[in-house]
């Protein structure tokens, strides 16, 4: 590449580039500019253009400039009003500043011209093609150049002029194109130039596409206005009322109103325009209205904030109910965890127990303790899948589940949702409710929880879900396995005494109108009520009682026009009758056979009577009093037990095969089970056998294997209750229940002494008085009559439900 140098004044231009063979218009204002100009024109008209690297700048020096630029010839010169001078510049040919010789009043630089010599060859020509190609698709798609450009640049046959006229159309970046500029050489000149080519064809098509999308949008949008006007007006002429257009604008005002999750928003969209589009008298128009609605009604972005005050919460949760520690110690472990992780799923609680201990009301508190919404279901009975997920959309009078509806009714994604009776679910012909139960109380599933009428994806993991059941053996065991237990027994006697006092008979007093003080009712009248008019592990039949009471007392003020109604112990029968229960209480004497066990029921524990007698006969073993399997196979094992002990014992074998024992327990009308009297058998038979009576003042219960261990059962806390309701002091219990005494009241344990033990020989020891003669040998002739008549023989066994399971 040849080049000459000269010196030339140097214009600086601010945000435009001259090429060669480039012809453009130029507004000169600075002074330093206009002096370049006059002194350019003074002498051949020559003047060498460079760009600013920064065009914001107005005095610029040497660094700012880029030193490569173009020298050019003025061709016109007009002076504008204000000084400045527009001049009509042609661009011909490249240079490069070797060094500045002045810099007032006008820059004046020393450069290198640069004289472009080429052989075209074949990688030129390539390149040269390439480039007019590219050009001509950029000019085809952009449509900001005159297609005439393409023809003139089509005809060039220079290459570098080629490259610098096509540079010089092309809408870019002042830095690209002083690279092209800066490229002295013509080969990487063209090259540069196609590559920008390559980029700036990519933009445009990218830019084309999206005008046509849009374009597309706005015309099928002025196109929709446009027939929805002309509807209008013809139904205005036609006196038509556009009820349906008025109707879907309103719903998607409300869809846009309501902060709704994008597919959700996408779907009811849609639904609306389906709803636009029916005749309005279709059927299927009312099931897509009422869809939209439900939809809209649900809660997917509300919810109300939770109060973590564990001390607040605590004092509301002892306010509402009395005891129920376990179950109050895990809502206050979950308000302090959502304290400190601000995400967790919510818990999935079930709680277990008899009726009438609180159950439902206690969820009541928990949403009241967190402030939040509460919403209480029914799950008794319910037998088809569709209660619970909800019908599809195809079916007459179809509606979504019961677990939808309960979170429209809550209006917030964040409610105590009580599952009340799940263990009374059943199944049919029209599937398993408790199988759809899985997905809803499962914390990795009901994240996104499908409703067949809803279609929609909704989120329960924000919602504490509580169940209920009264008992766990009902509940299929895949739905027990996703709920986390809780075992609400019984309550005590003491127990029932305080809510009584403190809930039951002021809430029952207000009721009922009564004047402040105008009734008395003491604590031993209430729990005379309790020991002989309820017979429950809750306490709602208690409630019932005392609401009689309030009754009764309310009708003698009324009456009477007495100030004061005193109810006492003594004439409770006037006001609720005869008493209609009895606790059992210990014999007066010792007793040879009869024992006394501990029983559970469901409505709390119960003592248990053992009496076991002798008589000539075949050994045949006899049981009556309504026994279930796992009694008859208890009372086998104890035989067994006391007949492999015979001689510590000392009894004769020959009374085993001369013999006939009869075991039976009283009440025989109730049927009785569970693994809890092994022990008490065991002593009634030795005690029968030894002659040697049985302390009256003991209690016992466990269970007993064929070589004498005892084993644990269950319900230690309501048979030790009972145990001393019937006025025993010592109570036998097994070694391994040792552990259960937590929760035993500790007013009951300093009054009562415990015995816990190992081996059946420790119980014997324990609960026989010594011998007071020697035991007959009841194989010879000479033996006296026996010291009790035998009862009548009964083979046959009835068998019941339980009573005494552990």
């Amino acid at each position: 590449m040849n080049y000459t140098e000269r010196v030339l004044p140097l214009l600086p231009l601010r945000g435009i580039l001259v090429f060669p063979y480039m012809v453009i218009h130029l507004d000169v204002g600075r002074e330093k500019s206009v002096q370049a100009i006059e002194e350019a024109m003074a002498n051949d008209r020559h003047i060498f253009l460079v760009t600013q690297k920064d065009a914001q700048t107005d005095d610029p020096v040497e660094d700012d400039i880029y030193t490569i630029g173009a020298v050019a010839e003025i061709k016109q010169l007009l002076k504008l009003p204000g000084g400045t001078i527009r001049v009509l510049v042609e661009g011909v040919a490249r240079a490069e500043i070797i060094e500045y010789q002045a810099y007032e009043p006008y820059f004046k630089v020393l450069i290198k011209q640069y004289t472009e010599e080429f052989e075209k060859d074949t990688e030129i020509e390539a390149l040269m093609r390439n480039l007019v190609y590219r050009f001509e698709q950029y000019v085809k798609l952009s449509k900001r150049i005159p297609p005439e450009t393409v023809v003139s640049v089509v005809n060039l046959e220079e290459p570098g002029r080629l490259a610098d006229v096509v540079a010089s159309h092309l809408s870019l970046r002042i830095e690209d194109k002083q690279r092209v500029l800066e490229a002295v050489e013509i080969v990487p000149r063209l090259e540069k130039l196609c590559a920008i080519l390559a980029k700036e064809l990519e933009i445009v098509e990218l830019e084309r596409k999206i005008n046509v999308r849009v374009r597309k949008q706005m015309e099928k949008n002025q196109k929709e206005y446009y027939l929805r006007e002309q509807m209008k007006a013809i139904q205005k002429e036609l006196g038509d009322r556009d009820d349906r257009a008025a109707e879907g604008e309103e719903l998607r005002r409300r869809i846009d109103k309501t902060k709704l999750p994008k597919d959700v928003e996408e779907k009811l969209l849609k639904e609306v325009e389906r709803l636009e589009k029916m005749p309005p008298m279709a059927a299927e128009a009312a099931v897509v209205r009422n869809y939209i609605e439900w939809v809209l009604s649900l809660p997917w972005s509300k919810s109300t904030r939770d109060r973590l005050d564990i001390k607040a919460a605590e004092k509301i949760l002892d306010e509402d109910h009395y005891g129920l520690r376990k179950p109050k110690e895990r809502i206050i472990e979950y308000l302090a965890i959502r304290k400190l992780a601000k995400k967790m799923k919510g818990p999935i609680l079930c709680l277990v127990g008899p009726p009438g201990v609180g159950k439902t009301s206690l969820g009541r508190s928990v949403a009241r303790a967190m402030e939040r919404r509460f919403v209480r279901i029914s799950l008794g009975g319910v037998r088809d899948e569709a209660e619970i997920r909800g019908h599809r959309r195809t079916y007459v009078g179809a509606m979504p589940g019961r677990i939808i509806q309960g979170m429209k009714q809550a209006g917030s994604k964040n409610p105590v949702f009580l599952l009340d009776e799940i263990d009374k679910m059943s199944m049919d012909f029209r599937g398993d409710p408790s199988s759809a139960l899985l997905e809803v109380l499962d914390p990795e599933q009901n994240n996104s929880f499908s409703d067949h009428y809803i279609e929609i994806p909704f989120d329960l993991s924000n919602v504490m879900f509580i169940t209920t059941a009264n008992n766990k053996y009902n509940i299929p065991r895949p739905l027990l396995d996703r709920m986390e237990v809780i075992d609400i027994s019984g309550y005590t006697e003491e127990e029932k005494m305080q809510i009584a006092m403190r809930y039951l008979l002021p809430k029952q007093i207000k009721e009922h109108g009564l004047p402040q003080g105008s009734t008395q009712i003491s604590e031993n009248t209430i729990r005379k009520v309790i020991q002989e008019y309820t017979r429950e592990s809750g306490v709602r039949n208690l409630e019932r009682n005392i609401a009689a009471l309030c009754r009764k007392a309310a009708r003698q003020i009324v009456q009477d026009k007495n100030k004061k109604v005193k109810i006492t112990a003594q004439n409770l029968a006037k006001y609720l009758g005869v008493p209609k229960y009895r606790y059992n209480v210990a014999e007066k004497d010792d007793i040879v056979g009869v024992a006394t066990g501990l029983a559970w029921t469901e409505v709390g524990g119960d003592t248990l009577s053992i009496e076991v007698t002798t008589y000539k006969g075949r050994g045949k073993l006899t049981l009556t009093g309504k026994l279930g399997e796992v009694m008859k196979e208890s009372a086998q094992a104890a035989l067994s037990y006391v007949r492999s002990r015979a001689a510590e014992l000392d009894i004769n074998d020959e009374i085993f095969e001369k013999y006939d024992i009869h075991i039976h327990v009283p009440e025989g009308a109730i049927p009785k089970d569970g693994p809890s009297a092994g022990i008490t058998m065991a002593t009634a038979i030795a005690s029968a056998l030894t002659e040697r009576k049985i302390r009256r003042d003991v209690a016992m219960t466990g269970e007993i294997t064929l070589r004498g261990r005892v084993l644990p059962v269950g319900g230690i806390k309501e048979k030790v209750l009972a145990a001393r309701r019937a006025g025993c002091r010592t109570v036998i219990l097994p070694m391994d229940n040792k552990k259960d005494m937590e929760d035993v009241p500790n007013n009951v344990k300093g009054k009562m002494e415990f015995k816990f033990v190992e081996h059946m020989d420790s119980v014997l020891s324990i609960a026989l008085r010594p011998a007071e003669r020697e035991v007959h040998d009841r194989s010879s002739d000479e033996s006296p009559e026996m010291p009790y008549q035998p009862r009548q023989q009964v083979e046959e066994v009835q068998q019941g439900g339980a009573v005494i399971p552990s």
